[in-house]
């Protein structure tokens, strides 16, 4: 029987390269069959601090993934950098890791849908957010607890 070819798989990540839920999908993704990994910072406007991304989730990524990570340094276009990765490294697919849409440059961008149009599968890891609701409700059970669990008025 015939070994099953290792998938390329590009992880365009930053801020949120060692996050729990990359991990997960990184994790996940070997699981289902063999796989190499590259990590992309793509927007660096400060070398020092993508060594620092780089130094802190490669050994992570590496964990999850089974395997040690090619780390790879874009330049100030996150795009571009996403671009150039592609038409140089052979990967098969793409997981794009990115802050929650309020705080996310490239999801305001669209650097997902423009990935897409690169013509890979691309897979997006976006933070789950509270929703007001459940941060309201959060605030209101503490302030029941500091006032004694009753409330403010007496009802």
């Amino acid at each position: 029987m015939e070994a099953q070819a290792k998938r390329r798989v590009l992880v365009v990540a930053n801020r949120t390269a060692a996050t729990p839920r990359l991990l997960e999908e990184v994790r996940g993704r070997q699981q289902r069959g063999p796989c190499e990994f590259a990590l992309l910072i793509p927007d660096v406007h400060d070398r020092k601090q993508a060594d620092w991304t780089l130094e802190n989730a490669l050994p992570l990524l590496g964990r999850a993934a089974g395997g040690s990570v090619e780390g790879l340094i874009g330049g100030d276009d996150p795009f571009g950098s996403v671009q150039e990765a592609v038409r140089e490294g052979s990967f098969d697919e793409i997981i794009v890791s990115t802050l929650p849409k309020q705080h996310s440059k490239w999801l305001r961008r669209d650097l997902i849908a423009r990935i897409e149009r690169l013509g890979l599968p691309v897979t997006a890891v976006v933070p789950k957010q509270k929703s007001v609701y459940r941060t309201i409700e959060d605030s209101d059970d503490v302030s029941r607890g500091l006032l004694g669990g009753g409330g403010m008025g007496g009802g």
